[in-house]
């Protein structure tokens, strides 16, 4: 009896082991890290931003699967859900649509999955998030050119997409510390340009038959504003236009140098892919837990820009 007892009380024991040996494996993460990129253009501030989280996580010896979004919120979700079945160790995610992705969200959530957002919106769900405080951006655009403008100026401001939270933020910075505080500046157009050189070349062309006084150009990113100097350059119609964007680009760093742009607001690409990194790094290591990190935006004009070319 004895020893039936002991070899049913063994068989148990290896079940047992079998059992959490079987439920390991199904919640094992592969280690293998992933960044979403709503859109992969190979150039401006998400190339920055790729390469900066990229290049970070090399040094530590950590390769990073890129997945281009193009813009594509279905396509975002069949790779949000992809990830998930690979067993992701770490998820960063530029939404395409930050409602879209929701549900691909929430079932990383349910598959203890670390989801790190930078840059655009998730509007639900569990993440940290490695972000600029967009509405700062557009403030410092607006006090930079509340200060320039004559009295009684005319400006046109170029958005970007108005249901992504980043453009909403940057108009309402811009409108409180600019045109709250002039009353004497007036609006003349506002047309979502969608964050595009090529959208803002067409627009610009259209206002520029419209308009015959404009004496300033802001916009939500360097594109745009780069697309409206382009046009008023050749129209011999720049001189004396104030202008302002976001992002430092490299070609708006060099506008800004040769005195084609008078503003360029720094969302520091280099600085959210590292600390994106910084928060993969610690999920990676089992801290789940990790605070936001926040990167701050820098005012770039004549004044500072040698600070800032390379």
């Amino acid at each position: 009896m004895g020893k039936t007892i002991k070899l049913v009380f063994l068989l148990m024991i290896a079940m047992i082991s079998l059992g959490l040996m079987g439920c390991g494996g199904d919640q094992a993460s592969s280690g293998q890290v992933y960044f979403l990129l709503h859109n992969d253009a190979g150039a401006g501030f998400n190339e920055d931003l790729k390469q900066a989280l990229v290049n970070k996580a090399k040094e530590h010896g950590v390769t990073v699967e890129v997945l281009d979004g193009k813009s594509d919120s279905n396509m975002q979700l069949d790779q949000m859900n992809h990830v998930i079945a690979a067993k992701a160790g770490a998820v960063v995610v530029a939404a395409v649509d930050g409602d879209a992705i929701i549900p691909a969200v929430k079932k990383a959530n349910e598959a203890d999955i670390p989801i790190i957002r930078v840059n655009r919106d998730i509007n639900d769900g569990k993440f940290v998030s490695c972000i600029s405080d967009d509405k700062e951006a557009g403030r410092m655009q607006g006090e930079f050119m509340a200060q320039k403008l004559p009295p009684d100026a005319r400006i046109i401001y170029m958005s970007g997409e108005m249901t992504q939270g980043a453009a909403i933020k940057r108009w309402e910075g811009f409108k409180e510390a600019c045109l709250d505080k002039r009353p004497d500046v007036k609006l003349l157009a506002m047309a979502d340009c969608g964050w595009n050189r090529a959208d803002a070349l067409k627009q610009m062309t259209l206002w520029l038959k419209i308009f015959p006084q404009i004496d300033g150009i802001v916009g939500a990113n360097d594109e745009m504003v780069l697309g409206a100097i382009q046009i008023l350059k050749d129209n011999n119609r720049l001189n004396g236009v104030w202008s302002s964007g976001v992002d430092a680009t490299d070609d708006a760093l060099k506008a800004v140098q040769a005195g084609l742009m008078s503003q360029t607001v720094k969302q520091d690409a280099k600085g959210q892919g590292e600390g994106a990194w910084q928060l993969v790094q610690a999920a990676l290591t089992g801290n789940k837990s990790s605070a936001d990190v926040v990167v701050p935006f820098m005012s770039i004009t004549s004044d500072n820009i040698g600070q800032f070319l390379k």
